[in-house]
């Protein structure tokens, strides 16, 4: 995806293959599928970043050229450069149409997305990647060594949906010295059904080993969660846990900052003063972003956004270890090229992880492929405002975010980091890595995903 020097690959197709051409039509397709696979591979990105730039640029004819182009290398079950293309194309596709909503609407109509499927996809995903098995070890290791002699324990999990962490917590805390504690785990998730499932699965798995335990479900989205319904009791040790939830909240800044024509007036006059893009500014002077006040300019990382409110709710439960995985990539750029090239980079990274892992063949693997990050990558492109709920940031920034909201970083436990590293031994190309107490999950050393614990400072 990069040169030999790290830098990406953005010049023009032409320059490598030169027989493609606007002028030469499609009579030269052949060529491109005689291609070998590493050729191909280097073609299909050249020909994705002009394809993208035209898309950017309104050009629909010439970037409906392009995909014209890709379509002949493309192929959601080829190779994993070819898997990622189809669903680039399909992206860069989905964004042109939205130009004529009538003609959006219509193809996209009988779209039907079940419950039952998005449990299914989640599941396959925990089976097929061993990304959410390392931050359970990792989560549930920190939370066993924060909660050592506490008698009353309530952990509340941000989007509950994966009983196996916490039957695992289960038999861990059954396991120690002075006797497991009464536990009540708090489970919040948009769909009934997956909450009922973990009932009856943690309940059981409790009574199996006579451990007090009650379960508290939560149907709700996370951006309309009532604090009040979480029911922190005076005297329980209070655990937070959050899985690849916590970016959701960043569509709602961003539409609180359109809404706002004063705060965004005034945010562009900074921007303007510094010669600098949203996310430029943020990488180059992330302080100057922290202490901005929302009455002088409009803080992405400001306490009175969507996402510092509801850190700040946290905060105020007082608890004593919150530990968040989140994707480690900057999936919120300001402009749709810096999307595009960042998406390309990380989601070709998760695909040659399940090429590394699975055969081309299972249906399981197209499944996570189509329904989980097909999906995700055509909202990162194809989708703007409150709609495009992917936008993933990384860590540096939560870290500004949650020392705003007055958390204070507590470094994870070395136990966990040995678990993982243990567990992570028999698979090939991934990789844990540590800085500052956090940990990085990597697909050779490319960081993929982050862990980072958490408590209230008060």
């Amino acid at each position: 995806m990069a040169q030999d020097d790290g830098s990406p690959v953005t010049s023009s197709p032409l320059q490598f293959f030169p027989w493609l051409s606007p002028g030469m039509g499609s009579p030269y397709s052949p060529w491109l599928r005689e291609l070998k696979s590493e050729e191909r591979g280097l073609c299909l990105i050249q020909l994705l970043y002009a394809c993208a730039s035209h898309v950017t640029s309104g050009s629909i004819e010439k970037a409906n050229f392009w995909l014209d182009q890709i379509s002949q290398l493309a192929s959601p079950d080829g190779d994993s450069m070819q898997r990622i293309a189809a669903y680039f194309t399909e992206a860069l596709a989905n964004r042109m149409l939205k130009g004529w909503p009538g003609l959006h609407k219509a193809l996209h109509s009988t779209k039907i997305s079940s419950v039952s499927e998005e449990i299914i996809v989640q599941r396959l995903f925990f089976d097929l990647c061993p990304f959410l098995k390392v931050a359970y070890v990792v989560t549930n290791q920190a939370i066993v060594e924060a909660m050592e002699g506490e008698k009353m324990v309530h952990i509340i999990d941000l989007h509950s949906c994966e009983p196996a962490q916490w039957i695992n917590l289960i038999q861990t805390l059954n396991a120690r010295p002075e006797g497991p504690p009464h536990l009540r785990i708090t489970g919040i998730n948009e769909q009934k059904e997956v909450l009922d499932q973990m009932f009856l699965q943690l309940t059981e798995e409790a009574g199996n080993l006579n451990i007090p335990f009650q379960f508290n479900a939560i149907v709700s989205k996370l951006e309309n969660l009532d604090i009040e319904s979480l029911r922190v009791k005076t005297g329980e040790a209070l655990a937070i846990c959050s899985v690849l939830q916590l970016h959701s909240f960043l569509a709602s800044d961003d539409d609180q900052r359109r809404k706002s024509p004063l705060a965004s007036k005034n945010l562009q006059k900074v921007l303007h003063m510094n010669k600098l893009t949203l996310g430029e500014w943020l990488e180059k002077d992330p302080i100057s972003a922290y202490n901005l006040s929302p009455d002088t300019a409009w803080s992405p990382l400001s306490g009175a956004s969507p996402t510092g409110s509801f850190l700040t709710s946290l905060w105020g439960l007082s608890p004593k270890l919150m530990v968040i995985t989140e994707q480690e990539a900057n999936h919120n750029g300001h402009t749709l090229m810096d999307r595009i090239m960042e998406a390309l980079h990380f989601y070709g990274a998760l695909f040659d992880c399940l090429e590394s892992t699975v055969s081309r063949a299972p249906m399981e693997r197209q499944k996570v492929e189509k329904m989980l990050f097909g999906e995700e990558i055509k909202n990162i492109i194809a989708c703007e405002g409150t709609e495009r709920r992917e936008r993933h940031e990384k860590l540096e920034k939560w870290i500004l975010r949650l020392e705003l909201a007055g958390f204070g970083k507590v470094p994870l436990s070395y136990n966990g980091m040995l678990q993982a590293r243990g567990f992570l031994h028999g698979y090939d190309g991934y990789k844990i890595k540590e800085e500052n107490g956090c940990v990085f999950i990597c697909w050779h050393d490319r960081p993929l995903f982050t862990i980072s614990g958490w408590r209230s400072r008060r």
